[in-house]
């Protein structure tokens, strides 16, 4: 494993993501293989371990469009992000106007700025949408929230750019089409609820079921057979580890992603699952 380049700053997540990996990233970055060609992440989210690791090559998807257009955006045409990005303010109104605009009327810097400035200022940064695929989250009431952060979008463009980054929009499936022998997949899903009440998969409109949970553990053998080091992130429930029932599981303290209340969010606990040493 070699890193593209090394700078006094790396880049980092833009955006807020509900089960973001920075607050257990030392637990990722220890247990990665210390060689491998291709990194694969198909759940790609905010990329935390893709921007920490800063791999030479890499494919990265998620099935949120939006999401997918800002990493294409940020890479291509950064400068023209953020200058519309600077025009946005936090206000409620304003937000709740920039809210109703339907997405596919806007071109794709538009519809990044919109992307990111709903994810800086709305509640809790969560990403959540309706069958219909709008966006229904309410303002955040921050004081300041950084809209535009525009040294980590430098940085992150910058690494996009100058590295072999493939970005893929489709599920991820569609993303590990091409993983092989000694490629390092790194499985970061909706996490299976640890209750009824518990359950943010609807960041994309069609949801994560416990089936879709039930394919993925599959896909984790598929790619087990086909020798690639994979490494597995979900919630410490019963039925996860019956799913990677034989591959080895490790429970990690973390941060609940997404609570109202600051206190539930500690002392919660997620498992690492890796089918090498």
């Amino acid at each position: 494993m070699g890193l593209l380049f090394k700078k006094a700053i790396k880049p980092k997540p833009f955006v807020k993501w509900a089960g973001g990996k920075r607050q257990i990233i030392h637990e990722l970055i220890k247990r990665v293989p210390e060689k491998f060609d291709t990194y694969y992440e198909p759940f790609v989210g905010g990329g935390a371990l893709l921007f920490e690791l800063m791999p030479e090559k890499a494919v990265i998807g998620d099935v949120n469009y939006d999401l997918i257009n800002a990493y294409l955006v940020i890479r291509d045409k950064v400068e023209e992000l953020i200058a519309s990005l600077k025009k946005h303010k936090n206000e409620k109104d304003y937000y709740y106007a920039i809210r109703s605009l339907d997405p596919n009327t806007l071109d794709p810097v538009e519809r990044a700025s919109r992307f990111i400035y709903l994810n800086r200022t709305c509640y809790n940064g969560l990403w959540r949408v309706n069958s219909k695929g709008e966006f229904n989250v309410p303002f955040g009431r921050y004081k300041n929230p950084k809209i535009c952060d525009e040294e980590n979008l430098r940085v992150v463009s910058e690494y996009l750019r100058s590295a072999n980054v493939k970005i893929v929009y489709g599920d991820y499936k569609e993303t590990l089409k091409t993983a092989k022998e000694g490629d390092f997949v790194y499985l970061d899903p909706p996490y299976a609820p640890v209750s009824k009440t518990a359950n943010f998969t609807e960041y994309a409109k069609n949801g994560f079921s416990l089936r879709d949970q039930e394919e993925l553990a599959d896909v984790f053998t598929e790619l087990d057979k086909k020798g690639c080091y994979v490494m597995l992130s979900n919630s410490d429930t019963e039925f996860v580890k019956s799913l990677y029932k034989g591959y080895l599981i490790e429970k990690v303290r973390a941060n609940r992603p997404i609570n109202c209340i600051s206190h539930k969010r500690k002392n919660y606990c997620e498992l690492i699952v890796r089918n090498y040493l």
